[in-house]
């Protein structure tokens, strides 16, 4: 398995994952219909850095990492993460992790965080917490469940 930087013809592959990760509705903010003309915006915008991890020349995860804020709150990243569901189970999303985390200290960012990590997501949750990250906050019924309804979501850190 190789992560790399993505390039534009990347782009498909990322949209498969993408489209799939969504279509649950039980994770992700983005809406099961979001047209893939908005992956540009979502996943390859001017200020974010996007990698993927492929394996034989098949991408099987992606993320991607920019600041949480902007100006003054630009210190600290912010990172989404995506491993195709047909391909979870294998550690991608630990790897996609461990590379931010040091992506993440290489651009001398002084933490990362987490703004919206949904409260029945508890694979990633506790991933997340195995790489350190620990949960600081709680919105309350800030997340619209497509079976649930609203749920809670966390906010998590990690300091560099």
């Amino acid at each position: 398995m190789n992560i790399r930087k993505a390039q534009i013809s990347d782009y498909d592959g990322i949209w498969e994952i993408f489209s799939e990760v969504i279509k649950s509705e039980d994770t992700y903010v983005f809406e099961k219909n979001t047209p893939k003309k908005d992956l540009e915006k979502h996943w390859f915008a001017p200020y974010m850095h996007t990698f993927v991890l492929e394996e034989n020349a098949k991408i099987l995860g992606t993320y991607i990492i920019k600041p949480n804020q902007i100006g003054l709150g630009n210190h600290i990243a912010n990172c989404s993460y995506m491993v195709h569901p047909n391909t979870q189970g294998k550690g991608i999303g630990s790897k996609l992790c461990e590379h931010s985390l040091n992506i993440a200290k290489k651009e001398l960012y002084k933490g990362i965080q987490f703004n919206i990590v949904v409260s029945t997501n508890i694979a990633a949750i506790s991933l997340w917490k195995k790489f350190g990250f620990e949960i600081i906050g709680t919105t309350p019924k800030g997340y619209k469940h497509a079976t649930l309804g609203y749920i809670d979501t966390f906010i998590m850190f990690k300091q560099l």
